[in-house]
């Protein structure tokens, strides 16, 4: 079904453990590769390219095993940059998945999903959230005064700078965006340090990542931005 640099994805009917692992001590023993059989899915989806939605993506996937465990590859879960508000998120459509015993069980709750995505956005939009689920962390390729792109952890950075924080190469940098900046404004991006009542969060923007965090788990099932903009509406 698929293969990365170190596993494969087999299918077939009502194949047994047994038959696995007889595969495996096969491989093993014709190839001199070691290899073990990790386990059965319930299901597993392969995440494509947005590019070529009929190539899927090396080491993006996820699936539910037969003892109910969940396996997560490439998603916003597994990255330490995103913010808590989107782990959340794609954690509570995932739990709601994994209930699916089969793929065609996995479609029928793609709506109840995509809900529990509704829900946060409404959340977010009501500023219902509190701040410091909406704090994202990047790191600095180099010192602020280096960079000439203008991304918001550089900006984050720069304001610690100005008022005399200690800042350098490959140091990670936590910040809020902020609504207040607009996207060329160096107040769009705020160090947690810095933070206070007055400031807002970019709402939008927290969306944005929101439906992009829903579409890479249900793009494979037609679920672009654009639709969901329109279902999360």
């Amino acid at each position: 079904m698929h293969g990365i640099v170190d596993s494969m994805w087999l299918k077939k009917p009502y194949a047994t453990n047994e038959e696995y692992t007889s595969i495996c001590k096969q491989i093993e023993k014709e190839l001199d590769l070691p290899i073990s059989f990790e386990g059965r899915y319930k299901w597993v989806v392969f995440l494509n390219s947005r590019i070529n939605p009929l190539v899927p993506v090396l080491n993006r996937y996820y699936g539910i095993f037969q003892d109910g465990s969940l396996k997560v590859r490439g998603i916003d879960l597994r990255r330490h940059d995103v913010p808590k508000i989107v782990t959340k998120c794609q954690n509570d459509m995932l739990t709601i998945l994994s209930e699916a015993q089969s793929s065609l069980q996995f479609r029928s709750l793609i709506p109840k999903a995509l809900s529990v995505a509704r829900y946060y956005v409404s959340m977010v939009r009501a500023r219902h959230v509190p701040v410091e689920d909406f704090v994202m962390e990047k790191r600095l390729s180099k010192i602020p005064n280096e960079h000439t792109n203008l991304v918001e952890q550089v900006i984050a950075a720069r304001h610690l700078v100005r008022r005399g924080k200690s800042v350098h190469a490959g140091q990670s940098i936590n910040y809020v965006t902020a609504s207040n900046g607009g996207r060329i404004s160096e107040n769009r991006a705020l160090p947690i340090e810095l933070l206070h009542e007055t400031v807002s969060q970019d709402s939008e923007k927290y969306v944005e990542l929101l439906l992009s965090s829903a579409m890479n788990l249900l793009l494979p099932f037609g679920y672009d931005l654009n639709v969901l903009r329109k279902e999360l509406s």
